[in-house]
This record gives structure tokens, C-alpha cells and sequence, in this order.
């Protein structure tokens, strides 16, 4: 919008407009069309210099982070409290398969799938997950 509104004359504003566009579009849009679509834009209010974050950004930003830090949290126990790494990973993916388990079951419940269904499919995934970690020496 910027260089459409700085543009030196008419016809290089229409241009950089026409390039803007997918070009089976651009190529549909007359020169008039154009030049229309040109002065809407001049007459619009000048856009904002700089985008600003608001609270609601903040608040998104810090519910996901928390989000992740509690989705992981379990997994991670087990290597606080069990001293043997080999054994705290074991644990760790049975932990990490139980909330597949308990996320399918919920996900079934919700969708009208049988929530067994999604369950068992859930932890058959998370099953062959740790299996191809193990295999590649996890």
C-alpha cells in the first residue's frame, strides 16, 4: 500500500497494484479497474507504521507456553525422580503412551468415534513410535 501511495506517477502505481495480484487475475482487471482500485486505496487511512502487539497477543502467547510446559511436564518426571536414565526413559515413553491413551479417549468422546476406538489407536501409534525410537537406538 505503501508503494502504491509513493509511487512517482499513476501508471507505476498500477503496475506494482497489477503485480500484487495472482496474475490470471491481474490480467483480467482492466487498466480502469486498476486505476479504481488505486484511488480506493489513496483514499483509505494510512496503515499503521508499525503493528503492535496487544493483550489479547500476550495472553495467546502465554496460554500456549503454558500449554506446551504442561503437555510435557509428565513426560519429564520420571528423569527427576528415577536415577537410571535407561529406566526413566522407559518410563517416560509409558507415560508419554498412557496420555496418548487418555487424548484418543477424550478426542473419541467428543467426536461421536468410539472413544475405545481412538484410544487404542492413539496408543498403537505411540506404540510404534517408541518402537522405531528404540530400533534407532533411543
Amino acid at each position: 500500500m505503501r508503494a502504491i501511495r509513493e509511487a512517482a506517477d499513476g501508471s507505476a502505481a498500477r503496475q506494482i497494484l497489477a503485480d500484487s495480484f495472482y496474475p490470471a487475475l491481474a490480467s483480467a482487471l482492466s487498466n480502469e479497474q486498476l486505476e479504481s482500485i488505486r484511488q480506493n486505496l489513496r483514499q483509505m487511512a494510512e496503515p499503521l507504521q508499525r503493528p503492535k502487539l496487544t493483550e489479547r497477543d500476550w495472553l495467546g502467547a502465554g496460554g500456549l507456553c503454558l500449554l506446551c510446559f504442561l503437555s510435557t511436564f509428565p513426560i519429564a518426571l520420571p528423569f527427576i525422580f528415577v536415577s537410571d536414565a535407561r529406566s526413566a526413559l522407559r518410563i517416560s515413553n509409558a507415560v508419554a503412551v498412557a496420555l496418548l491413551a487418555l487424548c484418543g479417549y477424550a478426542f473419541g468422546y467428543r467426536s461421536a468415534i468410539p472413544p475405545w476406538v481412538t484410544a487404542l489407536v492413539m496408543v498403537a501409534f505411540g506404540a510404534a513410535m517408541v518402537g522405531v525410537a528404540i530400533a534407532l537406538g533411543g
